[in-house]
């Protein structure tokens, strides 16, 4: 299987949302990593997305440190991700694309999955330009040798593959972000790399013992349901690369 790079806000959000597809590219013996954008590589939530990634082989953090929108404590004397120069954060970014050279780059959804949390809107924004950078020589020299991955995917939720999920979401006063049917491409059936995943869900020790957060959700549910809701994984490739062509005229 190809590589795999994972670009996600927070830690949590690679196990709940790319979790199995990250066990199961580790577990045909590729290459896998993950970036998380935010919380301090010295904070108690990287010890947790540590034991996370340990889970699903995905190597070790590759933290970018930036702040919570919504937790001050997330990186002190860190500004906001969302807070940050967008040429800054892209810089970073590209350097990780251009070190770990993958062949196919997750993340968030234009949507900032069903949420819609402004950190996961930004690292939306912030690898669909990263991306593309890190294939060109003259955009961030410093940064590495360019790379152009092949393919990005946006981890999303199809508005029908949410019945079990959806109440217990709004039940705790969150909202309901999804894209039509249409936009799906790749539907991955991930209940082979279920143990992975949950166990990596489970390391976010301290958001399992939330009532809000996901991972705490999930784990007050009897095994059966939960393992419906996190047994299939929802992605919409996006295009990355010019497409090939001689045009005299744009076209749609």
């Amino acid at each position: 299987m190809p590589s795999l790079l994972g670009v996600f806000a927070h830690p949590d959000d690679e196990s709940l949302l790319a979790g199995g597809v990250l066990a199961q590219h580790a577990a045909a013996h590729a290459r896998t990593a993950v970036v998380t954008m935010t919380w301090a590589p010295d904070s108690p939530r990287a010890l947790e997305l540590a034991d996370a990634l340990r889970a699903l082989g995905a190597g070790p953090p590759r933290m970018l440190g930036y702040g919570d929108a919504r937790n001050p404590q997330a990186a002190p004397g860190r500004p906001r991700l969302i807070d940050a120069l967008l040429d800054k954060v892209v810089a970073a970014l590209v350097q990780q694309i251009r070190s770990f050279r993958p062949d196919i780059v997750v993340t968030h959804d234009a949507l900032g999955q069903l949420t819609g949390h402004p950190d996961h809107r930004r690292t939306h924004r912030v690898t669909l330009l990263a991306v593309g950078a890190a294939g060109l020589a003259n955009l961030y020299p410093g940064a590495g040798a360019p790379w152009q991955p092949g393919a990005l995917y946006a981890a999303t939720h199809p508005d029908s593959g949410i019945d079990e999920l959806g109440p217990l979401l709004t039940g705790v006063g969150k909202s309901l972000l999804t894209v039509p049917d249409s936009h799906i491409t790749a539907t991955v059936d991930v209940t082979p790399w279920l143990d992975q995943k949950w166990r990596a869900i489970l390391a976010h020790r301290s958001q399992a013992a939330r009532e809000r957060p996901l991972p705490g959700i999930l784990s007050r549910l009897p095994a059966y349901a939960r393992d419906r809701i996190i047994g299939t994984e929802y992605y919409t490739r996006l295009d990355i690369r010019p497409v090939p062509g001689n045009l005299r005229h744009l076209v749609r």
